[in-house]
C-alpha cells in the first residue's frame, strides 16, 4: 500500500504537467491573437487612423495606405511619449492641414483613444475607417474600436521588429488587457 509521502511526487509531478500544458496552450494562443492576428485586405475608407505609440513602426503603413486607397483623412493620435516621436512631430509641423486630425485620448490609453475616435466619426460622418497599430495590438485594440465607433472598423497591423523577450512581454499584457476589454466593454453605444 503507498504511502502519502510516496504520493505526494506524483500529485506534484501531475500538477507541474499539468502548468506546463497550460503555459504552452497559452503560449499557443497568443502567438495567433498577438504576433499573428486575423489580417484584412485594406480597402479605402472615410479616415486612416494611427493610434499613439511606436508611430516610427505604424505611421509609415498609415501613410502609404492612405497613399496607395486615396483615404482622404489622415487622423493621428498624439501622446507627448518617446515612442510617438514621429506622430507628436507630424502634428506639430502639419497644423493646419486640411487632410489630417490629431487628437490627444483621455485617458491617455486605447480606451481613451477608442472614445475619441468614436467621436471624431460621429462628427464628421465616417461610415468606415481604418485604424493602424502593431500586430501585437490589434485584437485589443479592434474589441475597442468595434465595441465604440459606429462606423465600419477594419484593422491593420504594422511587423514590430522585437526581441523573442519583448514579443513574451507583449503576450502577457496584450492578454491580460484582452481580457479586460472583454469583461469591461468600454462603450455602450458603439454598434
Amino acid at each position: 500500500m503507498p504511502t502519502k509521502t510516496a504520493a505526494l511526487p506524483r500529485v506534484l509531478t501531475r500538477v507541474l504537467m499539468a502548468a506546463a500544458a497550460a503555459f504552452v496552450l497559452w503560449l499557443l494562443l497568443a502567438i495567433q491573437f498577438f504576433a499573428n492576428p486575423p489580417q484584412v485586405s485594406p480597402h479605402r475608407t472615410d479616415a486612416i487612423v494611427v493610434l499613439g505609440g511606436l508611430s516610427r513602426e505604424r505611421l509609415p503603413v498609415a501613410q502609404n495606405l492612405q497613399e496607395a486607397l486615396d483615404i482622404p483623412v489622415l487622423v493621428v493620435s498624439t501622446t507627448g511619449l518617446s515612442g510617438n516621436l514621429e506622430g507628436d512631430a507630424l502634428c506639430r509641423e502639419s497644423q493646419g492641414d486640411p487632410d489630417l486630425l490629431c487628437f490627444r485620448p483621455e485617458p491617455l490609453n486605447t480606451r481613451g483613444e477608442a472614445d475619441a475616435v468614436a467621436g471624431l466619426a460621429a462628427k464628421y460622418g465616417w461610415t468606415s475607417i481604418t485604424v493602424v497599430t502593431s500586430d501585437y495590438h490589434v485584437m485589443r485594440a479592434g474589441t475597442l474600436m468595434h465595441q465604440c465607433v459606429a462606423a465600419d472598423v477594419q484593422m491593420v497591423g504594422s511587423e514590430p521588429d522585437m526581441t523573442a523577450g519583448a514579443w513574451l512581454d507583449r503576450f502577457v499584457v496584450e492578454t491580460g488587457g484582452l481580457l479586460d476589454v472583454w469583461m469591461q466593454p468600454e462603450c455602450d453605444s458603439g454598434r
